[in-house]
């Protein structure tokens, strides 16, 4: 009788900064590589951030998008917008690859498209980016160590950056202002507020966030509370004053805080918590 193989466990979370050209354009780098660990599902919350990912071994197993109708399915590069509700990931005991948190503002000049076309759906970043990406992957995947692979990344954008003339970056200029002040203070900015403070309409400053960042102002604002709560549900795990937490947040009572795990999570904070507790402690966990 054979003897079963099971695989050694590995569970490695690395991150990194992306090149000073790239700031407030790529947010972080977050690369990642478990095998033999327990299978398991992982929900994509909503985030401020648009998701690429690029796989390194096994593709990504997509149960179920934030847009209900796409199918699930494999994934060896996937490119996501903006959304209002969690994606599910299948864990079946590995996974590997780099994401990567690109700001709405850099759509444009790094995708090549809005933010706005990518609200709510994942797709093949190679639909997007073509044959660049899919070389950019070869290359990922014949790196020999986490630095050597974000220097492959950090490269790729740079480079798509450099191609690029400032016309992107000003088109998006527009609301760029308005979408810091709102990540500034933490998505707490009333809509009337932030219009104000920028000089637009409510009307112009609505029509300009839904093509740019994919979101209107105020579900903008709604999504980086969201996403700041549950970070900081995240690093403080074994304190879960849920109460404390919502006030810190902007939220009027915890009421208001689980009812918006509710909506943009599917579940509420404790539950979150509790599933991802193995991820937040052993480090895969996207960085802010």
């Amino acid at each position: 009788m054979g003897a079963e193989i099971v695989d050694e466990v590995l569970d490695e979370a690395v991150r990194a900064v992306p090149s000073p050209a790239l700031r407030g354009l790529v947010g972080w780098y977050a690369g990642y590589r478990q095998r033999g660990v327990p299978p398991t599902r992982h929900r994509g919350l909503p985030s401020p951030w648009l998701t690429l990912i690029l796989t390194l071994d096994d593709p990504l197993s997509m149960a179920a998008h934030p847009d209900p109708a796409a199918a699930p399915g494999d994934f060896a590069t996937l490119l996501g917008g903006l959304h209002l509700t969690p994606a599910l990931i299948d864990i079946p005991g590995r996974q590997s690859g780099v994401q990567i948190g690109i700001s709405p503002l850099g759509a444009r000049v790094l995708l090549g498209l809005p933010a706005g076309e990518l609200t709510g759906i994942d797709v093949h970043a190679d639909e997007v980016l073509g044959a660049d990406v899919r070389e950019t992957h070869d290359r990922l995947r014949e790196a020999t160590d986490w630095p050597a692979r974000f220097r492959v990344v950090d490269g790729w954008l740079l480079s798509r950056l450099f191609q690029h003339e400032s016309d992107p970056l000003a088109r998006a200029s527009t609301v760029a202002g308005a979408w810091r002040l709102l990540l500034s203070t933490g998505g707490r900015l009333r809509v009337d507020e932030l219009a104000a403070e920028t000089g637009y309409s409510d009307r112009h400053l609505r029509t300009r966030f839904r093509a740019e960042i994919g979101l209107t102002p105020k579900a903008a604002a709604r999504v980086i509370r969201f996403d700041r709560a549950r970070r900081r549900l995240a690093d403080r795990p074994g304190r879960t004053d849920l109460a404390g937490l919502a006030a810190d947040c902007g939220y009027a009572d915890q009421s208001h805080l689980d009812r918006e795990f509710a909506a943009l999570a599917s579940c509420s904070p404790s539950v979150w918590l509790a599933q991802e507790f193995r991820n937040i402690q052993s480090g895969h966990h996207p960085p802010a």
